[in-house]
């Protein structure tokens, strides 16, 4: 299988530069033997940050690239010189990432809009020279401080979709269908399980020039949560909408067990899915008459507004649409209010959980790389461990 473009995972190691040290100088020039203290402050180093940027969708771009270190501050000089800042380094990422520490877990930031700026390790302050340190009683003071060290942090970065409406399914649900027949999206279709590998985003027109995105994600089967099948990867993809759709096959023996099943799997993986708006979609109906459509309507759950569809002749689409629309634009359920920074609740990821989700290329030790460029084995001693 040809590897997908589609990344959304990635887990790099960052590290801020160390401050340069301070000069210990003193000034010895022709007639002017005692000219005193002279030496120049150390720069600071460079700090790590990130931007959001809309012209990226996936994290490919940074999925080869490691390690990320920003440039040391230089050392003061003589005739009260200062040294040069590092370079800062500004990682841009696809709005809708979101950061953890790899060690344990923490949720550090959201990366929600274009243009954000989010400071990840901050540089290392530059030390005072021996300038800085003359006063009366001591005039020529033979000491300078050093740099502050570096930080250093293994993070994980994770892209959410920012979408309206999200699919939820089984595998031939008809997702995909669905979203080529509302949006010009055109992703793969076929007659098998798990035709849809990676997520896509179709935006899908409405009257008066409006439109809202639905997001399509790989089919669920039970025991998603726990890692099976595609789900758990996919999952966090929907935790973004505001809305989401349910879809279940018209020709499936029990619908509304397999719309339990699908509820329980989301259930499990975060509870704060239950509290979107659902809205239930019957698929494939062009398969059935208008009476057998009418006995399934009474089997459906009552808590959720039912179509029923078929992407393929376009019976329904247009109610669906209605009933999308109505549904986004609730006093409660408005996508302003919950893409707000304050409105969003992250929960720190369960390392032991997320621990089957990390590739054999993550399991090498990204501590013993370094040992490998001889540039960088002259500071392994100025290392700092980052706290949260």
């Amino acid at each position: 299988m040809a590897e997908s473009n589609f990344i959304d995972y990635v887990k790099i190691l960052c590290r801020s530069g160390k401050g340069g040290r301070g000069s210990m100088h003193l000034k010895h020039v022709k007639y002017n033997p005692n000219g005193g203290p002279d030496g120049g402050d150390g720069g600071k180093g460079g700090s790590i940050f990130l931007r959001g940027n809309h012209n990226y969708w996936t994290l490919l771009h940074l999925k080869y690239q490691r390690h990320i270190f920003a440039e040391h501050g230089g050392n003061g000089g003589r005739d009260k010189c200062h040294g040069t800042d590092g370079r800062d380094i500004f990682i841009d990422v696809p709005c809708g990432t979101v950061v953890y520490d790899a060690e344990t877990g923490k949720y550090i930031c959201d990366v929600t809009y274009d243009g954000q700026e989010v400071l990840l390790l901050k540089g290392g302050r530059g030390g005072l020279g021996n300038f800085q340190f003359r006063t009366a009683t001591n005039q020529a003071p033979r000491y300078a401080q050093p740099g502050e060290p570096m930080q250093e942090r293994t993070v994980i970065m994770e892209l959410k979709l920012l979408a309206d409406v999200g699919l939820v399914g089984f595998p031939n649900a008809g997702k995909s269908t669905l979203v080529s027949s509302l949006s010009s999206a055109r992703p793969k279709i076929a007659n098998y399980p798990f035709t849809t590998l990676e997520p896509s985003l179709g935006i899908v027109p409405y009257r008066d020039n409006k439109s809202f995105v639905v997001a399509d994600i790989p089919g669920i089967i039970e025991g998603a949560a726990e890692g099976k099948g595609l789900g758990l990867r996919f999952l966090r993809h929907i935790e973004r909408n505001s809305l989401l759709l349910f879809m279940v096959p018209g020709d499936t023996e029990d619908i509304l067990k397999e719309y339990n099943i699908l509820l329980s799997e989301l259930e499990r993986f975060n509870r704060e899915l239950l509290e979107k708006h659902r809205v239930l979609a019957v698929t494939k109906c062009d398969l059935l008459d208008d009476e057998l459509c009418e006995l399934l309507r009474e089997t459906t759950p009552k808590d959720v507004k039912v179509v029923f569809i078929s992407a393929v002749t376009g019976k329904g689409l247009d109610e669906l649409k209605d009933v999308l629309w109505e549904e986004l634009n609730t006093e409660s359920n408005k996508l302003q209010t919950l893409m707000t920074e304050d409105s969003i609740v992250h929960r720190d990821k369960d390392m032991t959980r997320f621990a089957a989700e990390m590739s054999a290329e993550d399991d090498y030790d990204l501590q013993a790389d370094l040992t490998e460029d001889s540039d960088d084995i002259e500071d392994l001693e100025d290392y700092e461990v980052f706290e949260v």
